[in-house]
Order: C-alpha cells, then sequence, then structure tokens
C-alpha cells in the first residue's frame, strides 16, 4: 500500500497513492489508523483525491477512521471526487455521518477553525 503521510501540531494529512481502497487494503489502512491514533495525532484528514475504486471494505476502514477519531478530533474524508467513489458515499449514506469536505485546504482550514473554537470555548464541555 503506498500512501504519504504529513504531521502537523494539530492536524495529520494521509494522502493515498492508490487507484483502488479494496479488501486487499484495507487492514493495512485499519493498522496504520490504529497507530497514528495511538501516537496522538488529533485531528485526521484522509485524502482520498487518488483513488478511483471502493469496496466495502474500504468503506469499513474510513469508518473505523472516524470511530477512532470520534472522541478525541476530527476525522475528515477529502478528495473523494471520483465519480464511482461519490456514488458509493451516497448510496452507503455515509456522507450523513462524516465529516466530507471536497479539497485537501479545505480540509486544514476546517481543522484550524475547529482547534481555535475549541480554544476560544475554553473548556465548556466540561
Amino acid at each position: 500500500m503506498k500512501f504519504s503521510v504529513d504531521k502537523q501540531e494539530k492536524h495529520t494529512v494521509m494522502t493515498l497513492q492508490e487507484e483502488n481502497l479494496n479488501s486487499l487494503m484495507a487492514p493495512d489502512l485499519k493498522s496504520e489508523f490504529v497507530i497514528l491514533r495511538n501516537e496522538g495525532v488529533p485531528n485526521f484528514i484522509l485524502d482520498l483525491s487518488e483513488v478511483k475504486f471502493v469496496d466495502s471494505s474500504g468503506l469499513s476502514a474510513i469508518l473505523t477512521a472516524n470511530r477512532l477519531w470520534k472522541d478525541i478530533g476530527t476525522f475528515i474524508l477529502t478528495g473523494a471526487s471520483h465519480p464511482h467513489v461519490k456514488k458509493l458515499i451516497e448510496i452507503s449514506r455515509l456522507h450523513t455521518v462524516l465529516t466530507i469536505i471536497p479539497t485537501l485546504s479545505e480540509s486544514i482550514d476546517y481543522v484550524k477553525m475547529e482547534e481555535l473554537e475549541k480554544e476560544l470555548g475554553g473548556g465548556d464541555d466540561e
């Protein structure tokens, strides 16, 4: 599985450099998610801009990432622009569960705004 990881202070971006996110890749991808979560990555952006096909195992991996970051920060799916990928996300209704943002730059801005709101809120969640 080919991918790149860009770690910043407030977020990490993983860009899949594969055309297929399928049952062959999903277990390795889930393992990478767990490693990043255990490293304390506060906000995670998964960039699918190079992905042209996703199967049910790929969707399961994406949902795993969403679950892993639910309690510690934000999980964003970005770059899901290929027609097959977009259609599968709509059919599976994942767009109602996930934070999906069209571009990487918009995703990074979203994380920055979320972090700013947390800082300004000063612990309203307690």
